[in-house]
């Protein structure tokens, strides 16, 4: 049953009634927006304006831009009055967001010059518009609901930038039976780029993380009065140092409430287990602001274990607002600012280690200061003793699970304490730990802080794309006797298989990885395999390249205080320090000054600190492509060997792979899977992970022991599909897109989808073969292929066919982008669904490997070569170049440059490369030239105007009548000449500016 539009949304606006939002149905053009927010911005300020003052004010508070507008809403702001009086004015009330006025206005209008765009439902929260809802029919995909708001928010005409519209805070998308909800936010973070990364969409969830879809449910669940009033003033975060607004997650807000209430009702203590890659960090910082405001509460201390994570902590919290964390730098400063009643001091962002020495009458600090006749900080602490201190614990598995923890309860007896947690305690994976120095049993997390506040596991991560799955290969060496774990012959063994699978694991080397050793001396060994291995592997293939690596273990002996501290939570690499520390430290000074000359820079062991800051950042910065690098690969690190380093709290998206070479179990597995599975876009669809020491009943215990509510559906859910279930899947896929070509008379070869007749058709083939692609893309990344599946693979798709496919997808999917590019905006004009809902995925188009220089090269390859004998045909490179998103804009100009040589040719790549530059030119020199003449304007008038456009990417109106003014046209003539002129040029401008908005054009592309 296809329901209408307008059903939709008078349910919804009956809806908001009964949740007592004032309806407006009078509120329908800017006036009467403007007429209505005047009324109730005098009432609240209790003030009468003058036209002219409200004029002005207007002026004052419409901005262009997002994020200065989300500020004004939430404070107190000044205006001077036409007598020079001040006036200090909310346009809400901030004090208490309940009792604002909330009213729902329908199909409002903006009209411009450049569009006539209508906003389905707008809520105004005191005349000010907060929330825009657009309603769809169809069973929407959100990201193409998304990408049109983003194509509103763009058009020329928008009213954004220039109305009271600048004020809204959260666009929501539904199509009854789905809602989803995002943040508004200046463009560069509200916009779909070329790798499909954008902004954070959000479903709405109730506290045991089920979905709240429907709209209905939705509206009773986020948009009752109060609660919207919540969402906005206390759940959105403003990023200062981004300028960015942030939206929590359901989940967050849970947690953030449950930890207020507990303070608020004084019910002890609690933790919160919130799956790593979750956003701990935002939610601990979102209660420590809100305790901030609560006079009841003498601090709030957020503490954290070892040096990285407090830097990184602190980092983040300054983040989401500057300066609202200093730097703990020793004990005394954090005694200080616990003493301290300025404001600025009521949260701290410490260790436990600098807690602990402070709270240990026996530390060698207290006695030197006793030894002084000064307070021990002991002493000075007393102060607090009786006072209420909340204690928040980051990743509280580690070291509070001893000492520490009981020290600070028996000091403050009145603290509550909540810690945050991954992967918690349980009964099965607590064990002896050393900690402070002691062997000491590990209680549950339940014992130290007596209740669970709130569970979003990685089951539910999972399952809300928050964090993706794990593809699983435990590795098999061959010969009757493998190797055992640990012997020199299995390590380079595991460095040949790791060598031989790391393209396909990292997708191309698109993304990068980490090898987890078992020890300091293993990760050295491994560190000249690789060195020896790649060296072989190069002389036997010079055109092979070898891969970037790096290792990362604590520096023995004599290191600096950080990198101490640094090392307390590195058991295994402390013990192993003990054992010959000169070698090592010999060992990594070696692998310091490889990293040197690879990348030209000049770390020392001294300031190990630096360096290890250094790898985390060339992790994390790994952006592909390449094209603004001086050397292919040179910024790059592909393998990074560690010991216990980076397999805690460390982040990146283009983290893929782990190869694993030690045990691990329970909490010690799950974080160093967790590094891989940050989510980035399609062509990362799983993390993977190749284990090297057969712990498949380890993993399988650990997916049963931390997958929360839904235990016995686990596996499934954290585990991709094996191999021979994804390849009947792409099997299935194939068949569709068989039988809906077979559908249309045609036969299913690439070729005929040209004849494909009319739009719906073609939009038809877009989905079907994205489903193909998605398929392929995931089994590219799979590491334990067998040959026999490999060609069950190439059975369906071969690889030339599927180029071909590739090709006839972005060539039909450029046709209908640019038919959607023509509806844009027009919400009355005669767009068709079907095509107006599809969102191309051009990101699983491009290959990481396929860049221009790789092109060039086999361009180069076929010149060089006799006819037959070069690695490509002609038409498997043509092929090739039609088939990645990459050369959109160019294929037919590369195409044809390559129809225009002669295999065997003997051109080197810098002719090929200069031979293509000159084809281009001439090709557009040509163009030109036709254009000119069709038109009968001067050649060079014309090529100026078009450089002119593109030099600044703004089309300029006047320039186009100057360059129409010999004509002698009268004006009726020359707007059809004008459009006639234009028509012709879009498309040579649209590619000469290789997918870069070009200002001002929309007028022309309708």
């Amino acid at each position: 049953m296809h329901v209408k539009e307008s059903s939709i949304e008078q349910e919804l606006i009956d809806k908001l009634g009964e949740l007592k939002y004032t309806l407006r149905p009078d509120i329908r053009d800017r006036a009467a927006m403007e007429r209505n927010f005047r009324e109730k911005f005098q009432a609240l300020n209790r003030v009468s304006l003058t036209n002219a003052e409200f004029q002005r004010l207007l002026d004052e508070i419409v901005t262009p831009d997002v994020f200065k507008a989300a500020q004004t809403l939430r404070h107190r702001n000044a205006f001077t009055r036409d007598d020079g009086t001040p006036l200090n004015y909310t346009l809400v009330n901030i004090n208490d967001w309940c009792k604002n006025d909330f009213e729902v206005a329908s199909q409002f209008r903006i009209n411009t010059e450049y569009s006539y765009h209508r906003y389905d439902v707008l809520l105004l929260i005191n005349g000010v518009p907060a929330v825009q809802i657009e309603l769809k029919t169809l069973g929407i995909n959100p990201r193409r609901a998304i990408e049109q708001i983003v194509e509103y928010k763009n058009d020329p005409g928008n009213s954004y930038t220039r109305t009271l519209l600048c004020f809204i805070q959260l666009f929501i998308v539904s199509n009854r039976d789905f809602t989803y909800y995002f943040a508004n936010n200046n463009a560069r973070h509200f916009a779909f780029n070329a790798d499909e990364r954008f902004l954070p969409i959000y479903q709405y969830a109730a506290p045991d993380n089920t979905k709240i879809n429907g709209i209905d449910a939705f509206a009773e669940a986020f948009l009752a009065k109060c609660t919207l009033g919540q969402m906005i003033s206390r759940y959105m975060v403003l990023v200062a140092s981004e300028q960015k607004l942030l939206m929590m997650r359901p989940y967050q807000i849970y947690a953030v409430k449950n930890i207020v209430e507990c303070i608020d009702k004084n019910l002890g203590n609690g933790y919160i287990w919130h799956t790593t890659g979750s956003g701990k960090t935002l939610t601990s910082f979102k209660a420590s602001t809100l305790l901030k405001a609560n006079p009841a509460i003498e601090k709030c201390l957020f503490v954290v274990d070892r040096k990285d994570l407090d830097r990184q902590t602190r980092e983040e919290f300054n983040r989401f607002q500057q300066g609202c964390v200093e730097e703990n730098t020793n004990t005394g400063a954090l005694v200080r600012r616990m003493l301290s009643d300025d404001a600025a001091d009521k949260v701290i962002v410490c260790t436990i280690q600098k807690l602990g020495l402070a709270l240990d009458e026996n530390s060698k600090r207290n006695r030197s200061r006793e030894r002084r006749g000064l307070a021990s900080h002991t002493e000075q602490l007393e102060a607090l003793r009786d006072k209420r201190i909340v204690f928040i614990f980051d990743e509280c598995h580690r070291s509070q699970f001893g000492d520490n923890h009981q020290a600070i309860k028996e000091f403050f007896p009145k603290a509550q304490l909540f810690g945050f947690t991954g992967t918690p305690i349980f009964e099965a994976n607590a064990s002896y730990k050393r900690i402070e120095g002691e062997e000491q049993t590990l209680k549950t997390t339940e014992d130290l802080f007596q209740q669970s506040l709130h569970e979003y596991t990685i089951t539910h991560a999972i399952e809300d794309r928050n964090v993706l799955r794990f593809h699983v290969d435990y590795y098999k060496p061959d010969g009757k006797r493998p190797p055992k774990p640990g012997e020199t012959l299995a390590k380079r063994a595991i460095v040949d298989a790791i060598l031989a699978k790391h393209d396909t694991a990292t997708g191309g080397r698109r993304f990068n990885a980490i090898l987890a050793t078992a020890s300091i001396n293993d990760a050295i060994e491994y560190f000249k395999l690789f060195a020896v291995a790649q060296a072989e592997k190069q002389q036997a293939d010079p055109h092979w390249q070898p891969l970037n690596i790096a290792a990362v273990f604590s520096p023995p002996a004599d290191v600096s205080p950080d990198v101490r501290q640094l090392q307390e939570d590195l058991p295994q690499e402390q013990e192993d320090n003990k054992h010959d520390p000169e070698a090592k430290k010999n060992a990594l000074k070696a692998i310091i000054a490889d990293y040197n000359a690879r990348f030209s820079t000049n770390h020392r062991i001294e300031e190990f600190d630096a360096y290890y800051q250094d790898v985390q950042q060339r992790i994390k910065d790994q952006q592909f492509p390449n094209a603004d690098l001086p050397h292919k690969g040179r910024e790059k690190l592909d393998i990074v060997i560690v010991v216990d380093m980076l397999l805690t709290g460390f982040d990146s998206k283009y983290l893929n792979t782990l190869y694993v070479d030690k045990n691990l179990k329970h909490h010690g597995l799950i974080q160093a899977f967790s590094r891989t599975n940050r989510v980035l876009n399609d062509t990362k669809p799983y993390g993977n992970i190749l284990d090297f020491r057969g712990q498949q009943k380890e993993v399988d215990a650990a997916i049963a022991l931390f997958s929360g509510a839904k235990a016995d559906k686990a596996r499934e859910i954290w585990l991709v599909d094996t191999a021979p279930v994804v390849i009947d899947k792409l099997k299935d896929a194939r068949g569709r897109l068989d039988r809906f070509m077979a559908s249309q008379g045609l036969s299913g070869k690439p070729d005929d989808i040209a004849n494909l007749k009319g739009d719906a058709a073609r939009a038809a083939f877009v989905e079907h073969f994205k489903q193909v692609q998605k398929l392929k893309v995931q089994l590219d990344q799979y590491t334990d292929l067998t040959p026999e599946q490999a060609q069950q693979i190439d059975q369906v798709l071969p690889r030339d066919e599927h180029n071909a496919f590739r090709g006839a997808y972005l060539e039909t999917a450029q046709r209908l982008r640019a038919q959607q590019a023509k509806w844009s905006g027009q919400k009355d004009g005669a767009a068709d669904e079907q095509i107006d809902q599809l969102d191309f995925e051009f990101v699983l188009f491009a290959s990481s490997t396929i860049d221009y220089d790789y092109i060039m090269k086999l361009i180069a390859d076929y010149s060089a070569k006799a006819p037959g004998k070069a690695s490509m045909s002609r038409e498997q490179l043509i092929g090739l170049i039609a088939s990645d998103a990459k050369f959109m804009d160019e294929r037919e100009d590369i195409s044809e440059y390559v129809r225009g040589l002669k295999a065997g040719e003997g051109l080197n790549e810098a002719a090929i490369r200069a031979g293509y530059e000159r084809f281009k030119q001439d090709r557009a020199a040509q163009e030109m030239a036709a254009l000119s003449d069709k038109h009968g304007l001067p050649v060079t008038a014309l090529r100026a105007f078009v450089d002119a456009i593109l030099a600044r990417r703004i089309f300029d109106g006047e320039q186009l009548t100057e360059l129409l003014s010999p004509l002698d046209l009268g004006w009726k003539a020359r707007t059809q000449k004008e459009l006639a002129l234009m028509g012709d040029l879009l498309p040579l401008l649209n590619k000469r500016a290789g997918g870069r908005e070009i200002a001002g054009l929309k007028a022309y592309e309708e």
